[in-house]
């Protein structure tokens, strides 16, 4: 095929469907690196020319016999580009792209997309607000954290996703039990304050180093929330042009231009402060959000990430110029919960508001759009409501053994 360019994605998760299917459409050849424990799993098979399987997930990978097998694979087969799919298949595409030098995000780039010590490093060298941190590096630097820095404070895994393995103390003594509980992994965890307050989220897609599409969008009950206490997931886009979509969005350039991200998707959260009201940046990811924000996304602005972003790789290994389609300024939510019911009956959820209802085993979900933001709003809190009472079911968190 004229013009055909080989993509090799990874994907430790089973996602990305619309990003495999648009490259493909885009005539272009795609392989696809995966876990052999998703090898059932309804891959789009007839748009991805062969899947690889690797032994374990994620963590269990072995990153050499990754590298072996890639390089085998290039002695018959040019690859164009590598693209992860997920935030922790970041380090695996950094780690072929450097060793095989094939263009890209490299190593050092890649940490301050996984990294949350690095991001919170990079964030203060380019001037961005974030909340007061510290390594756990060294035991007179956290001492003196904490004798300066008003408790309660947060113990956060540095490369894990989303609100995983995040330790909420009170006080010094029982800091440094955690602490030592941790033994040599301790370095792998950085201390920060606690800030109370509305957690936001910036769903973008960057193009020649510019941001060219990103939509603000509020969590009603926050991932940290969620992960540690159960609950109804519930995120909705905010009005559009209002006092906190501007700041939020003008933080997020200052971010992905800081950071050196020149293409792709980025999900990057923000946090308002209670307190004084300021605009704090948590963490960033290059990838799409996960927990079907895609789907809310695309149903408020007529933007679908996975399959621009695949676009946007398209067209950049291809040379040729990128067009976003035209974006809508309409309202989506979303509300999803852990379900007691492996296909939970959701039929009395009947408003013509519902666009998309989450298709996994064992979730309560869907997404409602509106023109007007105050209905979504409304939805959501009655959905969440009868969710919470009907379908939810309560697993308690595990605690992260392996960490990356």
């Amino acid at each position: 095929m004229e013009n055909s360019k080989t993509f090799l994605c990874i994907s430790n998760y089973f996602k990305g469907a619309d990003f495999l299917i648009n490259l493909k459409k885009l005539g272009n050849k795609v392989y696809l690196v995966t876990s052999e424990k998703l090898r059932d799993k309804p891959w789009p098979h007839q748009y991805i020319d062969e899947i690889f399987y690797m032994e374990g997930q994620d963590v269990d990978w072995n990153l050499e016999h990754l590298l072996l097998g890639v390089g085998n694979f290039m002695k018959s087969t040019k690859i164009d580009a590598i693209v992860a799919l997920d935030d922790y298949d970041v380090e695996k595409a950094t780690y072929l792209r450097e060793n095989l030098r094939i263009d890209g995000m490299g190593q050092t780039t890649g940490r301050y997309f996984r990294d949350k010590l690095a991001m919170r490093m990079r964030a203060k060298s380019c001037g961005i607000s974030i909340p007061a941190f510290c390594s756990l590096f060294n035991d007179h630097d956290i001492n003196s954290f904490v004798n300066t820095i008003p408790a309660p404070w947060v113990l956060k895994p540095r490369s894990e996703a989303s609100a995983t393995g995040i330790i909420k103390v009170n006080d010094k003594e029982s800091l440094w039990i955690h602490i030592n509980e941790m033994g040599n992994n301790r370095f792998k965890y950085l201390l920060e304050q606690f800030k109370p307050g509305d957690v936001y989220h910036c769903d973008s897609l960057i193009s020649d180093s510019k941001v060219i599409f990103c939509l603000t969008s509020k969590y009603l009950a926050t991932p940290m929330e969620i992960s540690q206490g159960g609950g109804v997931f519930r995120s909705a886009n905010i009005p559009y042009d209002s006092e906190d979509d501007k700041a939020i969005k003008k933080i997020n350039q200052q971010v992905l231009k800081g950071f050196g991200l020149k293409h792709g998707a980025a999900h990057t959260e923000f946090i308002k402060c209670k307190e004084d009201g300021q605009i704090y940046f948590l963490e960033t990811s290059s990838r799409v959000g996960g927990a079907h924000l895609a789907e809310m996304v695309a149903e408020a602005s007529n933007i679908n990430l996975w399959k621009e972003w695949a676009a946007i790789e398209n067209a950049l290994v291809k040379e040729t110029k990128y067009a976003l389609p035209k974006v809508k300024k309409a309202y989506a939510g979303i509300v999803l919960t852990l379900s007691k019911f492996q296909h939970p009956d959701l039929s009395s959820f009947s408003d013509s508001e519902v666009c998309f209802r989450v298709p996994l085993e064992y979730h309560a979900g869907m997404i409602v759009k509106s023109k007007k933001q105050v209905k979504i709003l409304e939805l959501l809190e009655d959905y969440g409501n009868r969710l919470a009472a009907d379908f939810t079911a309560v697993v308690e968190q595990k605690s992260v053994l392996k960490l990356h």
